[in-house]
């Protein structure tokens, strides 16, 4: 801690710029730049994750794949209308719930993941590109203990 950061009271101070949700907004921002600048086909972070793992779990009902990717309704709604509307998803009755649509990917949706895959890989490695691999594997593993 800081000389400044402390009051004359000595209890410390709150500054926001110190607290731990302004280190992960600035580790996301910088990630979707990072992303946003070498993604192909306009695809969103969210869409990106909504297409890799649909690809993995197809098919599957839109709240599965919204839990899959921690995504909720109202998200993982407006993603999926959208990769619908650019023909990469396909929705379907469920053969058994009428009242449920399953998901899977289209032709075009399978493209679009073979076309970006290597750089969505080459995004995670700029990302953590200032860290050691050894930084790397204690963030994964710190970040998935709060998650």
């Amino acid at each position: 801690m800081e000389a400044d950061d402390i009051t004359l009271e000595g209890v410390a101070e709150y500054r926001v710029d110190q607290q731990i949700g302004f280190f992960l907004r600035q580790a996301n921002q910088r990630h979707v730049a990072i992303f946003t600048g070498r993604m192909g086909d306009r695809l969103t972070t969210t869409q990106w994750a909504a297409l890799s793992k649909l690809k993995e779990i197809q098919p599957t009902s839109q709240n599965q794949l919204g839990r899959e990717t921690a995504m909720d309704v109202a998200t993982i709604k407006g993603v999926v209308d959208r990769l619908v509307a650019r023909n990469l998803v396909r929705t379907a009755p469920d053969p058994t719930d009428g009242r449920r649509l399953v998901l899977s990917l289209t032709s075009q949706g399978e493209e679009t993941i073979d076309r970006n895959l290597v750089t969505a890989r080459a995004v995670s490695e700029e990302t953590l590109s200032p860290l050691t691999s050894g930084e790397r594997m204690m963030l994964v593993e710190l970040l998935r203990k709060i998650c």
